[in-house]
Protein backbone atom coordinates (compact mmCIF):
# COMPACT_ATOMS: atom_id res chain seq x y z
CA UNK A 1 0.00 0.00 0.00
CA UNK A 2 1.18 3.35 -1.07
CA UNK A 3 1.56 6.00 1.99
CA UNK A 4 -0.67 9.23 2.04
CA UNK A 5 1.01 12.70 2.99
CA UNK A 6 -0.84 15.95 3.48
CA UNK A 7 -0.07 18.91 1.35
CA UNK A 8 -1.07 22.37 3.27
CA UNK A 9 -0.97 26.12 1.51
CA UNK A 10 -2.81 27.51 4.94
CA UNK A 11 -5.22 28.73 2.13
CA UNK A 12 -7.40 31.74 3.58
CA UNK A 13 -11.11 31.80 1.91
CA UNK A 14 -13.20 34.76 1.42
CA UNK A 15 -15.06 35.68 4.92
CA UNK A 16 -11.86 34.81 6.85
CA UNK A 17 -8.18 35.85 7.46
CA UNK A 18 -5.04 34.48 8.14
CA UNK A 19 -5.71 33.81 11.90
CA UNK A 20 -8.22 31.17 10.85
CA UNK A 21 -6.54 30.01 8.54
CA UNK A 22 -4.01 28.86 10.92
CA UNK A 23 -6.57 27.23 13.16
CA UNK A 24 -8.16 25.34 10.44
CA UNK A 25 -3.85 23.94 9.71
CA UNK A 26 -3.86 22.96 13.18
CA UNK A 27 -7.21 21.33 13.48
CA UNK A 28 -6.18 19.89 9.78
CA UNK A 29 -2.77 18.38 10.70
CA UNK A 30 -4.47 17.08 14.01
CA UNK A 31 -7.13 15.66 12.04
CA UNK A 32 -4.52 13.56 9.38
CA UNK A 33 -2.63 12.67 12.03
CA UNK A 34 -5.95 10.52 13.51
CA UNK A 35 -6.47 9.44 10.11
CA UNK A 36 -3.21 7.81 8.95
CA UNK A 37 -1.85 10.47 6.62
CA UNK A 38 2.06 10.18 6.95
CA UNK A 39 3.60 13.56 6.43
CA UNK A 40 1.80 17.15 6.73
CA UNK A 41 4.30 19.62 4.44
CA UNK A 42 3.81 22.89 4.26
CA UNK A 43 4.53 25.51 1.09
CA UNK A 44 6.05 28.30 0.96
CA UNK A 45 4.54 31.24 -1.30
CA UNK A 46 4.99 34.64 -1.05
CA UNK A 47 2.44 37.92 -2.05
CA UNK A 48 -0.25 35.89 -2.56
CA UNK A 49 -3.31 36.97 -0.30
CA UNK A 50 -4.92 33.36 -0.35
CA UNK A 51 -1.94 31.22 0.73
CA UNK A 52 -0.51 31.93 4.36
CA UNK A 53 2.13 29.66 4.46
CA UNK A 54 5.02 32.15 3.88
CA UNK A 55 6.62 31.90 7.18
CA UNK A 56 7.23 28.43 6.27
CA UNK A 57 9.24 26.93 8.90
CA UNK A 58 7.38 28.77 11.62
CA UNK A 59 4.47 27.25 10.48
CA UNK A 60 6.45 23.63 10.83
CA UNK A 61 7.34 24.32 14.34
CA UNK A 62 3.57 25.10 15.27
CA UNK A 63 2.34 22.18 13.55
CA UNK A 64 4.64 19.88 15.14
CA UNK A 65 3.89 21.14 18.43
CA UNK A 66 0.23 20.92 17.78
CA UNK A 67 0.87 16.88 16.64
CA UNK A 68 2.87 13.92 18.07
CA UNK A 69 3.53 11.16 15.50
CA UNK A 70 3.17 12.97 11.79
CA UNK A 71 6.45 13.97 10.20
CA UNK A 72 5.98 17.65 9.72
CA UNK A 73 7.76 19.26 6.39
CA UNK A 74 8.23 21.76 3.77
CA UNK A 75 7.02 20.81 0.84
CA UNK A 76 9.17 23.35 0.08
CA UNK A 77 11.49 25.98 1.61
CA UNK A 78 12.54 27.42 -2.06
CA UNK A 79 15.85 28.23 -1.46
CA UNK A 80 16.50 30.84 -4.00
CA UNK A 81 14.73 32.96 -1.11
CA UNK A 82 17.32 31.76 1.55
CA UNK A 83 20.85 31.55 2.75
CA UNK A 84 21.64 28.19 2.95
CA UNK A 85 23.28 28.74 6.35
CA UNK A 86 19.69 29.76 7.41
CA UNK A 87 17.58 27.56 6.36
CA UNK A 88 19.69 24.72 8.12
CA UNK A 89 19.35 26.73 11.17
CA UNK A 90 15.80 27.10 11.08
CA UNK A 91 15.59 23.05 10.41
CA UNK A 92 18.59 22.49 12.57
CA UNK A 93 16.21 24.17 15.58
CA UNK A 94 13.21 22.07 14.42
CA UNK A 95 14.77 18.86 14.15
CA UNK A 96 16.03 19.48 17.57
CA UNK A 97 13.04 19.99 18.78
CA UNK A 98 11.05 17.78 17.19
CA UNK A 99 13.51 14.56 16.52
CA UNK A 100 12.91 12.32 13.82
CA UNK A 101 9.85 14.32 12.61
CA UNK A 102 10.72 16.86 9.72
CA UNK A 103 11.60 16.70 6.55
CA UNK A 104 13.01 19.47 4.30
CA UNK A 105 11.96 19.72 0.70
CA UNK A 106 13.64 22.35 -1.32
CA UNK A 107 12.62 24.08 -4.57
CA UNK A 108 14.64 26.27 -6.92
CA UNK A 109 11.79 28.00 -8.03
CA UNK A 110 10.92 31.90 -6.29
CA UNK A 111 7.27 31.11 -5.17
CA UNK A 112 6.34 34.91 -6.11
CA UNK A 113 6.23 37.59 -8.50
CA UNK A 114 9.12 39.56 -9.90
CA UNK A 115 8.33 42.33 -7.23
CA UNK A 116 7.95 39.86 -4.18
CA UNK A 117 11.61 38.45 -5.59
CA UNK A 118 12.97 41.86 -5.29
CA UNK A 119 11.54 42.46 -1.57
CA UNK A 120 12.69 39.73 -0.92
CA UNK A 121 16.37 40.77 -1.13
CA UNK A 122 17.79 37.64 -2.14
CA UNK A 123 19.84 38.62 -5.67
CA UNK A 124 19.85 34.96 -7.36
CA UNK A 125 21.54 35.25 -10.52
CA UNK A 126 19.78 31.79 -12.03
CA UNK A 127 18.88 28.34 -11.60
CA UNK A 128 22.77 27.15 -12.18
CA UNK A 129 23.31 28.49 -8.37
CA UNK A 130 20.29 25.74 -6.96
CA UNK A 131 23.00 22.49 -7.07
CA UNK A 132 25.27 24.51 -5.01
CA UNK A 133 23.25 25.48 -2.55
CA UNK A 134 21.62 22.58 -1.74
CA UNK A 135 24.97 20.98 -1.30
CA UNK A 136 26.11 24.12 1.11
CA UNK A 137 22.74 23.10 2.93
CA UNK A 138 22.88 19.69 3.46
CA UNK A 139 26.82 19.88 4.19
CA UNK A 140 25.31 21.84 7.30
CA UNK A 141 23.75 18.83 8.96
CA UNK A 142 27.04 17.27 8.92
CA UNK A 143 29.06 16.51 11.82
CA UNK A 144 31.55 19.42 11.92
CA UNK A 145 35.00 19.23 10.54
CA UNK A 146 38.12 20.26 11.84
CA UNK A 147 38.51 24.04 10.87
CA UNK A 148 35.14 24.66 9.53
CA UNK A 149 35.11 27.96 9.83
CA UNK A 150 30.95 28.25 9.82
CA UNK A 151 28.67 26.33 11.14
CA UNK A 152 24.94 25.52 11.53
CA UNK A 153 24.03 25.84 15.38
CA UNK A 154 21.83 23.57 15.69
CA UNK A 155 22.12 22.00 12.15
CA UNK A 156 25.51 19.88 12.46
CA UNK A 157 24.85 16.42 13.49
CA UNK A 158 20.99 17.08 13.56
CA UNK A 159 18.86 14.06 11.35
CA UNK A 160 16.56 15.80 8.74
CA UNK A 161 15.30 14.29 6.11
CA UNK A 162 15.87 16.13 2.92
CA UNK A 163 13.87 16.01 -0.48
CA UNK A 164 14.46 17.59 -3.88
CA UNK A 165 11.04 18.98 -5.47
CA UNK A 166 10.06 19.59 -8.64
CA UNK A 167 7.98 20.40 -11.63
CA UNK A 168 10.31 19.70 -14.47
CA UNK A 169 13.73 17.27 -15.51
CA UNK A 170 16.16 19.73 -13.58
CA UNK A 171 14.66 18.42 -10.16
CA UNK A 172 14.77 15.05 -11.09
CA UNK A 173 18.45 14.71 -12.57
CA UNK A 174 19.50 16.58 -9.15
CA UNK A 175 17.55 14.60 -7.29
CA UNK A 176 19.05 11.37 -8.72
CA UNK A 177 22.73 12.67 -8.75
CA UNK A 178 22.88 13.81 -4.97
CA UNK A 179 21.03 10.34 -4.14
CA UNK A 180 18.04 11.95 -2.56
CA UNK A 181 13.94 11.71 -2.14
CA UNK A 182 12.54 13.08 -4.74
CA UNK A 183 8.59 14.44 -5.21
CA UNK A 184 6.83 15.89 -8.36
CA UNK A 185 4.38 19.00 -8.05
CA UNK A 186 2.19 16.79 -10.56
CA UNK A 187 -0.53 18.59 -8.57
CA UNK A 188 -0.53 22.09 -10.91
CA UNK A 189 2.16 21.08 -13.40
CA UNK A 190 1.86 17.56 -14.76
CA UNK A 191 3.70 18.02 -18.20
CA UNK A 192 6.74 16.31 -17.51
CA UNK A 193 5.66 14.04 -15.21
CA UNK A 194 6.33 10.47 -16.61
CA UNK A 195 9.70 11.60 -18.23
CA UNK A 196 11.04 13.39 -14.77
CA UNK A 197 10.05 10.17 -12.94
CA UNK A 198 11.84 7.47 -15.21
CA UNK A 199 14.81 10.07 -15.52
CA UNK A 200 14.83 10.30 -11.57
CA UNK A 201 15.18 6.16 -11.66
CA UNK A 202 17.30 5.37 -14.57
CA UNK A 203 20.19 8.29 -13.16
CA UNK A 204 19.74 7.53 -9.62
CA UNK A 205 22.68 7.63 -7.35
CA UNK A 206 22.83 5.49 -4.58
CA UNK A 207 23.96 7.97 -1.23
CA UNK A 208 24.74 7.65 2.54
CA UNK A 209 21.16 9.18 2.82
CA UNK A 210 19.15 7.57 0.27
CA UNK A 211 19.89 3.34 -0.86
CA UNK A 212 17.44 3.41 -3.69
CA UNK A 213 14.77 5.84 -5.83
CA UNK A 214 11.89 7.24 -3.61
CA UNK A 215 9.44 9.18 -5.46
CA UNK A 216 6.24 10.90 -4.23
CA UNK A 217 3.79 12.27 -6.44
CA UNK A 218 1.15 15.01 -5.61
CA UNK A 219 -1.85 14.69 -6.19
CA UNK A 220 -5.70 16.89 -6.18
CA UNK A 221 -7.86 14.66 -4.26
CA UNK A 222 -11.88 16.12 -3.27
CA UNK A 223 -14.20 13.53 -2.39
CA UNK A 224 -17.67 14.03 -1.08
CA UNK A 225 -20.64 11.64 -0.58
CA UNK A 226 -21.23 12.06 -4.18
CA UNK A 227 -19.56 12.69 -7.47
CA UNK A 228 -21.96 16.02 -8.05
CA UNK A 229 -20.96 17.60 -4.72
CA UNK A 230 -17.07 16.92 -4.90
CA UNK A 231 -17.28 18.36 -8.52
CA UNK A 232 -18.97 21.64 -7.36
CA UNK A 233 -16.93 21.57 -4.39
CA UNK A 234 -13.34 21.61 -6.79
CA UNK A 235 -14.65 24.90 -8.61
CA UNK A 236 -12.96 26.47 -5.95
CA UNK A 237 -9.65 25.09 -6.75
CA UNK A 238 -10.45 25.99 -10.70
CA UNK A 239 -11.51 29.51 -9.79
CA UNK A 240 -8.87 30.06 -8.39
CA UNK A 241 -6.13 28.74 -10.82
CA UNK A 242 -8.39 31.15 -13.28
CA UNK A 243 -8.24 34.13 -11.04
CA UNK A 244 -4.06 33.41 -10.73
CA UNK A 245 -3.49 33.30 -14.86
CA UNK A 246 -5.84 36.09 -15.64
CA UNK A 247 -3.06 38.22 -12.76
CA UNK A 248 -5.91 38.82 -10.08
CA UNK A 249 -4.63 36.58 -6.93
CA UNK A 250 -7.04 36.43 -4.41
CA UNK A 251 -8.23 34.69 -1.30
CA UNK A 252 -9.55 31.14 -1.91
CA UNK A 253 -13.04 31.68 -3.48
CA UNK A 254 -16.32 29.79 -2.67
CA UNK A 255 -17.75 26.91 -5.07
CA UNK A 256 -19.98 27.89 -7.72
CA UNK A 257 -23.84 26.32 -7.87
CA UNK A 258 -22.38 23.40 -9.56
CA UNK A 259 -20.02 21.64 -11.39
CA UNK A 260 -20.98 22.55 -14.74
CA UNK A 261 -20.50 26.33 -14.17
CA UNK A 262 -17.05 26.80 -14.43
CA UNK A 263 -17.61 26.22 -17.87
CA UNK A 264 -19.54 30.15 -18.05
CA UNK A 265 -16.86 31.14 -15.31
CA UNK A 266 -13.94 30.58 -17.49
CA UNK A 267 -13.42 31.17 -21.55
CA UNK A 268 -13.03 27.93 -23.83
CA UNK A 269 -9.14 28.48 -23.69
CA UNK A 270 -8.85 29.17 -19.95
CA UNK A 271 -10.41 26.02 -19.17
CA UNK A 272 -8.95 23.62 -21.58
CA UNK A 273 -5.53 25.35 -19.41
CA UNK A 274 -6.97 24.54 -16.63
CA UNK A 275 -8.05 21.22 -17.51
CA UNK A 276 -4.50 20.13 -18.20
CA UNK A 277 -3.11 22.23 -15.22
CA UNK A 278 -5.05 19.88 -12.61
CA UNK A 279 -5.19 16.81 -14.72
CA UNK A 280 -4.29 14.99 -11.86
CA UNK A 281 -7.28 15.06 -9.76
CA UNK A 282 -9.23 12.73 -7.85
CA UNK A 283 -12.42 14.12 -7.96
CA UNK A 284 -16.03 12.38 -6.84
CA UNK A 285 -17.41 10.25 -4.52
CA UNK A 286 -15.22 7.42 -2.49
CA UNK A 287 -15.61 4.99 -5.17
CA UNK A 288 -14.54 7.63 -8.05
CA UNK A 289 -11.41 8.46 -6.30
CA UNK A 290 -10.51 5.08 -5.00
CA UNK A 291 -10.36 3.65 -8.73
CA UNK A 292 -8.89 7.20 -9.90
CA UNK A 293 -6.02 6.70 -7.51
CA UNK A 294 -5.63 2.92 -8.48
CA UNK A 295 -5.27 4.06 -12.36
CA UNK A 296 -2.89 6.31 -11.26
CA UNK A 297 -0.60 4.49 -8.26
CA UNK A 298 -0.59 1.36 -11.64
CA UNK A 299 0.96 3.89 -14.28
CA UNK A 300 3.17 5.79 -12.35
CA UNK A 301 4.60 3.27 -9.60
CA UNK A 302 4.62 6.02 -6.70
CA UNK A 303 6.61 5.06 -3.18
CA UNK A 304 4.42 7.78 -1.80
CA UNK A 305 1.58 10.07 -2.99
CA UNK A 306 1.01 13.51 -1.26
CA UNK A 307 -2.58 14.73 -1.34
CA UNK A 308 -4.13 18.56 -1.75
CA UNK A 309 -7.79 19.74 -1.34
CA UNK A 310 -8.40 23.50 -1.98
CA UNK A 311 -11.57 24.11 -0.82
CA UNK A 312 -13.37 27.01 0.73
CA UNK A 313 -15.38 25.20 3.53
CA UNK A 314 -13.36 23.87 6.44
CA UNK A 315 -15.84 21.51 6.94
CA UNK A 316 -15.74 19.67 3.63
CA UNK A 317 -12.08 20.06 3.42
CA UNK A 318 -12.04 18.42 6.78
CA UNK A 319 -14.50 15.20 5.77
CA UNK A 320 -12.36 15.18 2.15
CA UNK A 321 -9.26 14.20 3.38
CA UNK A 322 -11.36 11.41 5.95
CA UNK A 323 -13.17 10.11 3.06
CA UNK A 324 -10.10 10.05 0.51
CA UNK A 325 -8.18 7.88 3.51
CA UNK A 326 -10.92 6.06 3.81
CA UNK A 327 -11.66 4.78 0.54
CA UNK A 328 -8.17 4.45 -0.52
CA UNK A 329 -7.34 1.61 2.39
CA UNK A 330 -10.73 0.34 1.97
CA UNK A 331 -9.72 -0.63 -1.79
CA UNK A 332 -5.74 -1.26 -0.48
CA UNK A 333 -4.04 1.84 -1.94
CA UNK A 334 -3.35 3.44 0.86
CA UNK A 335 -1.91 3.40 4.42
Amino acid sequence: MVPLSVLDLAPVAEGSNPAQAFANMRELARHAERLGYQRYWLAEHHNMPGIASAATAVLIGHIAGATSTIRVGAGGVMLPNHAPLQVAEQFGTLATLYPNRIDLGLGRAPGTDVAATRALRRYYAGAEEFPADVVELLGYFEPVQPGQTVQAVPGAGVEVEPWILGSSLFGAQLAAQLGLRYAFASHFAPAALEQAVALYRERFQPSLRQATPHVMLAINIVCADSDAEARRLFTTQQQAFANLRRGRPGLVPPPLESGEAIDTYCTPLEKAGIDQALSCAAVGSPGTVAAWVRDFIARYRPDELIVTANIHDHAARLRSFELAMQALSAAGQAR
